[in-house]
């Protein structure tokens, strides 16, 4: 499969084969479903937390006489009914996440990256380099390539001016080649891959 290839300015600089076996496969939403589910959960946190009836540091001492009183029968006032009462089953820290096997996750950001490209949401540039860090001169080059709510995706490593540029622009944002993921590449509009990025994803996922 040949993709056209953009300097950062806008301009054709020629094209690039990239792997049918990557970049065309015909997407499937419950793959990919599942692995933004695995992404999610791997980033809550789990640190939520109630005081339950083992928790709270109340007398056991029964609250009032069991006939007489006028009242329901209730035994000591660490139930969740009274004031500085436990919560009834209410969250405890555990951790959040869950297994998924390596070649779901594999196969989920191939077929990220395919949907991109059948929507023609993928934009591919020569490099991703600046001699300053202008956050006005980059803005203006993304709108150039009609990148107005993105993903670039360089290298081994990102050039410093570059993500210093990018870092001031809302809706864009930039990792290197070993960071790609699904959940990032499906919330951004469009994908900007560097040559180097698509050597490197071709070579993680062949």
């Amino acid at each position: 499969m040949k993709l056209d290839v953009q300097t950062l300015a806008g301009k054709k600089s020629g094209s690039v084969d990239v792997s049918e076996a990557v970049f065309g496969n015909e997407p499937r939403v419950d793959i990919l479903h599942r692995m933004v589910r695995y992404q999610l959960a791997k980033r809550r946190s789990g640190t939520h937390q109630v005081q339950e009836r083992g928790d709270v540091s109340k007398t056991t001492k029964r609250i009032g006489n069991q006939k007489g009183g006028g009242t329901a029968r209730h035994g000591n006032g660490s139930v969740s009914q009274f004031r500085g009462g436990a919560k009834a089953h209410g969250p405890r820290s555990r951790d959040h996440s869950f297994d998924l096997p390596k070649k779901v996750r594999a196969m989920a950001l191939r077929h990220a990256l395919s949907s991109k490209v059948k929507n023609s949401e993928l934009i591919i540039i020569d490099e991703a380099m600046m001699k300053t860090p202008k956050t006005a001169e980059l803005r203006k080059q993304l709108a150039d390539l009609g990148v107005t709510n993105g993903l670039i995706i360089g290298g081994k490593s990102v050039d410093g001016n570059f993500a210093k540029a990018a870092s001031n622009i809302p809706n864009v944002d930039v990792l290197p080649s070993a960071g790609a993921n699904v959940y990032d590449i499906l919330r951004r509009h469009q994908l900007v891959l560097t040559k180097e990025a698509v050597a490197d994803l071709e070579a993680r996922l062949s």
